[in-house]
């Protein structure tokens, strides 16, 4: 086969979304082994631009390939993903893999034990390629990384892939694997969702097992996918989410097969739009996306009703006392011996938690639960009755230069612009409510736009039943940037 007809070929494979190649698997028209070389080539070809990858095992992903063939070949019992290539945030211990966490501290670092999720996913026959790129300790919404470099987004050079799970963004856009896991405490996987034009799923806190992930905040911390499609989200959330006795405060909660609840049907359903917060410092090309995608919502049998607000003022500052007061404590030892490890924008972030005073720390933790009934009585009605869902966009503003939200640059600008991408996604992890980031659209400089749907506790499987009906209409989850 000529090369240039090999190399469409295999960038065919490595695009296709998570479902579709894991479909082609089971039908017998794709090995593992020819997905696990396409990703690679990807990678080879074009990660030096985009800088999404922090390791590699190529020998040990062809060899699983390999292996994950000749178990399939023998007719044996397969799981969901068996033989699918993943690569996931280098903040996921694998044992005797790297795990840097972004940072210069853990540069060496190799745990002794995996994390739950990663064990799930290999599982159900998940392959794993390596360790992606993020900011450093989980601690930017950019991509920015002093030690590592910054990532690059795919669609425009030089904008901002979003943070802190940068890498997974990118690497899910480029095709360089079909999932890859990310983590968020204030947007950290829905952002580079948005930002990379790919979908990415922050359950509802205590969903999914923490285990074997690096903390930034224990209180807001949550692990989850990024994917092309919502579909792709509800195969992998179906093998991950469960109780975990290694992470006690992992929830019960039954798991249902999310997969079987994409129907593409939205008769009855509500989703609430909050002017308020949410599309007040939005751009006008941002807003015609937004405004375009609810029509398409509506299209599938949505209502969409204004919704006010409640409470905002409390959820933001109590989010911000929790998550800088326990990302000071995790890192404190590190601050005490080793503050030069650390970029300037970490310490500045780090080291106000220091300054707050217990009491404080103690009254954000205690009135989570009143300030979550209060914001639900407003914004989804009694008892989350009135409104199903709430939209908004993702990222309000049109995608910022890397440069632009240099926060170590000296440039007071940059403060703003780099506090103002997670502006729409912070308030959820606080309230702990499951979110959702799909592409719909792209702003005036050929940068993604995102649509964010959230929805009440545990309603992980009606939030990615939206998310599928939109994409059935729509086609934004299919376009690939140009890497070449």
């Amino acid at each position: 086969m000529p090369q240039d007809a090999a190399l469409a070929q295999q960038d065919d494979l490595a695009t296709l979304s998570l479902v579709e190649a894991a479909d082609a698997l089971v039908r017998g028209e794709v090995t593992a082994l020819a997905l696990t070389e396409a990703c690679l080539a990807r990678i080879r070809r074009h990660d030096a631009a985009l800088n999404s990858v922090i390791w590699l095992d190529e020998a040990a992903a062809l060899e699983a390939a390999a292996a994950a063939d000749r178990r399939r070949a023998r007719g044996e019992a397969l799981g969901p993903l068996h033989g699918v290539p993943m690569a996931h945030k280098d903040m996921y211990y694998q044992a005797g893999k790297p795990c840097s966490c972004g940072s210069a501290i853990r540069r060496d670092f190799r745990p002794t034990y995996t994390a739950t999720l990663i064990s799930r996913l290999e599982e159900a026959g998940a392959l794993t390629l390596g360790g992606l790129n993020m900011a450093e300790f989980a601690q930017n919404p950019t991509g920015h990384n002093r030690h590592f470099g910054d990532c690059q987004n795919p669609w425009v050079r030089g904008r901002i892939t979003g943070g802190s799970s940068s890498g997974s963004g990118a690497a899910v856009a480029a095709g360089f694997a079909f999932m890859a896991l990310g983590s968020d405490t204030g947007g950290s996987i829905r952002l580079p969702a948005s930002a990379c034009g790919v979908t990415g799923l922050k359950p509802t806190q205590t969903r999914l097992s923490r285990h074997g992930v690096m903390p930034l905040s224990f209180s807001c911390d949550n692990a989850g996918p990024l994917t092309r499609t919502a579909r792709d989200c509800a195969r992998v959330m179906t093998v991950m989410a469960g109780h975990d006795p290694k992470d006690p405060t992992s929830a019960r909660e039954p798991v249902p097969d999310y997969e079987a609840a994409l129907d593409g049907d939205l008769r009855g359903l509500r989703i609430g739009v909050a002017r308020e917060w949410f599309l007040e410092a939005v751009d006008a090309d941002v807003l015609r996306a937004f405004e375009a995608a609810l029509d398409v919502l509506r299209g599938r049998g949505a209502t969409v009703v204004p919704v006010e607000l409640a409470m905002m003022r409390e959820v933001l500052t109590y989010g911000a006392v929790v998550s800088r007061a326990e990302a000071a404590a995790i890192h404190a030892t590190w601050m005490r011996d080793r503050p030069g490890d650390f970029a300037a924008h970490i310490s500045g972030r780090l080291f106000p938690g220091y300054a707050v005073p217990a009491a404080y720390y103690l009254e954000a933790l205690s009135r989570r639960g009143p300030v979550l009934r209060g914001f639900a009585q407003a914004a989804f009605g009694a008892a989350f009755g009135a409104v199903d869902l709430l939209a908004s966009p993702t990222i309000p503003g049109a995608l910022p230069s890397l440069a632009e939200t240099d926060i170590d640059s000296g440039d007071p600008g940059a403060i703003s612009r780099f506090g103002a991408i997670s502006r729409n996604t912070r308030p959820f992890n606080y309230l702990g409510l499951p979110a959702i980031s799909i592409p719909c659209g792209f702003d005036d400089r050929g940068a993604p736009v995102g649509l964010q749907l959230a929805g009440r506790p545990f309603a992980e499987a009606r939030v990615m039943q939206a998310a599928d009906a939109f994409q059935r209409d729509t086609d934004w989850h299919r376009r690939r940037p140009r890497l070449d």
